[in-house]
């Protein structure tokens, strides 16, 4: 009860820091930077070892560069995420640019559907609330609930305001089936580590040995639904722009794995590009692969024979 009373207290402190403009809000990030970097060095530690095994040819002095860089853009995230309550449409299409769109509208208004891998690089968030904006089909972002009930919610709030429809993981596949007739975009955060049970497939990316998500995958070579990667690039603080890739335009025609071979070395690429907007603070590699799986045992079959 005393939880979620404070939870509550929270979210309406936060849903009144949002009524500030941004410039404002972007000087409470200086002082937070100073707060997570300097005070209280939030996982640090797991930030300098993520960085580390990810580019061994790196000094001390460009890995430290690059830490540094990531909290001020940590910083400068976390005020834009909580912006995300009150900031108008207007707001976000100058912040958001999408470009190369047409390929993926052309999908649409031929009544198809299309794929979208993301991941947790740049501002994320304010891509997928873009998303709804920005395209002429139906958005189906697939999200992890949070733990806590309130700020879940509130999360959900926000990111469906501009018609965005929220999807949890595990109603992935039934979505896709009762949205089959229409066209739709599914966005996955194709960089979101599997929980150990489902750590099925294993790569290397970024140097280390890595579990990755095989929904994308699994959902494409099915229903041959082309696969566009969201390349987001980080032009100055608080605006970016959205290159939609396209990675497998017949996925059915691909062998297994393929697909998740593809868009696991794009966001390698890209990373490696600019590498201080990517979420370095997440646990991603806390698992450890004691069996390398090629074998996977697709879960729900009757709902994705149901799908085509």
């Amino acid at each position: 009860m005393i939880n979620k009373g404070l939870s509550k207290v929270g979210i309406f402190l936060l849903n009144v820091l949002s009524l500030l403009p941004l410039f404002i809000l972007y000087r409470l990030a200086d002082a937070f930077y100073v707060l997570i970097f300097y005070v209280f060095g939030y996982r640090r530690k797991v930030v300098k070892e993520n960085l580390i095994n990810a580019f061994p040819e790196k000094s001390t002095s460009e890995i430290n560069d690059i830490e540094k860089r990531f909290y001020k853009f940590l910083s400068s995230l976390f005020i834009e995420v909580i912006k995300m309550k009150s900031i108008s449409k207007k707001e976000l299409n100058k912040r958001v640019k999408f470009k190369n769109t047409d390929l993926v509208e052309a999908y649409l208004k031929n009544n198809e559907s299309v794929l979208f891998c993301s991941s947790h690089y740049g501002n994320y968030e304010w891509v997928c609330m873009a998303i709804g904006l920005n395209f002429s089909g139906e958005h189906y972002p697939i999200y992890k609930p949070l733990s806590s009930e309130a700020f879940n919610n509130w999360f959900l709030t926000m990111r469906s305001k501009f018609g965005n429809r929220m999807v949890s993981m595990r109603q992935t596949l039934r979505a896709i089936q009762s949205s089959k007739n229409k066209p739709t975009m599914f966005t996955f955060g194709s960089d979101q580590a599997p929980s150990k049970d489902e750590s099925n497939y294993w790569t290397t990316f970024l140097n280390q040995e890595s579990s990755i998500q095989l929904g994308v995958e699994k959902i494409a070579r099915k229903t041959n639904r082309p696969v566009f990667y969201l390349k987001i690039n980080y032009l100055k603080r608080g605006y970016y722009e959205v290159d939609c890739v396209p990675i497998c335009l017949n996925p059915a025609e691909t062998a297994e794995f393929e697909i998740t071979e593809m868009h696991t070395h794009f966001l390698e690429d890209m990373i490696k590009e600019a590498p201080a907007y990517w979420l370095w603070s997440h646990r991603r590699w806390k698992y450890k692969p004691e069996q390398k799986v090629q074998k996977v045992v697709v879960r729900d079959q009757d709902i994705m024979d149901a799908i085509v």
